[in-house]
């Protein structure tokens, strides 16, 4: 079993990457898990990776333990480039937007457009000790395309509130009423397994 630090304070990020990772025995503890006070980065990159990059660095040199941090840009197609939330995905004319916040924001572009095709384009850098540090934003880490609509499905997630709002393309049905598995390949939680398996586990 090997333990890492995952740079997070979601609870429901937190959650749905140990059920990820379990099978390939890693037990993750979050920011919140370890005492004292958390210290704050500033993600100001340019890019999902490098903010990923920003994160780990920051976590591993206060914690002294292995540590990943993750990072993600959102991307709506056929919307101005204004309007492209990249990795400002919570933020809007400079203001920080909550979970109700979020919501009503994406809703609101969904019902001004139409339905939108959108696609997250995520990154990680993961931390061992100085001298092997990985990261990555290969298409493999990307979820699918997916739809973004108006009209929010009746259960909302705490700090996923665009779930809410996600549907497959393909069937048109909500995020939660997917199989298990295809809920997994929307998000691209595969391409996270399949990254600490080549660098973690190579021989297996």
């Amino acid at each position: 079993m090997i333990t890492l630090l995952y740079g997070t304070t979601n609870p429901a990020k937190l959650s749905s990457m140990r059920t990820n990772l379990e099978p390939l025995g890693i037990h993750l503890l979050g920011l919140k898990d370890l005492p004292g006070e958390i210290p704050e980065v500033i993600e100001d990159g340019n890019s999902p990776l490098e903010n990923a990059r920003r994160k780990a660095h920051a976590y591993y040199e206060h914690y002294k333990m292995p540590v990943f941090s993750c990072d993600s840009g959102l991307y709506l197609e056929g919307l101005p480039e204004e309007l492209q939330p990249g990795i400002h995905v919570r933020t809007f004319s400079g203001k920080y937007l909550n979970d109700d916040e979020m919501l009503a924001y994406y809703s609101g572009l969904a019902l001004k457009y139409g339905d939108i095709t959108a696609r997250y384009q995520n990154a990680i850098c993961l931390i061992m000790d100085e001298e092997h540090i990985y990261e990555s934003m290969d298409e493999n880490l990307a979820s699918n395309r997916f739809l973004l609509t108006a009209k929010p499905y009746p259960y909302i997630r705490p700090g996923f509130p665009l779930d809410s709002l996600s549907k497959d393309i393909a069937t048109g049905k909500y995020y939660y009423e997917l199989h298990e598995n295809d809920a997994d390949d929307l998000v691209g939680y595969d391409g996270f397994a399949d990254f600490f398996q080549t660098y973690l586990f190579p021989s297996t």
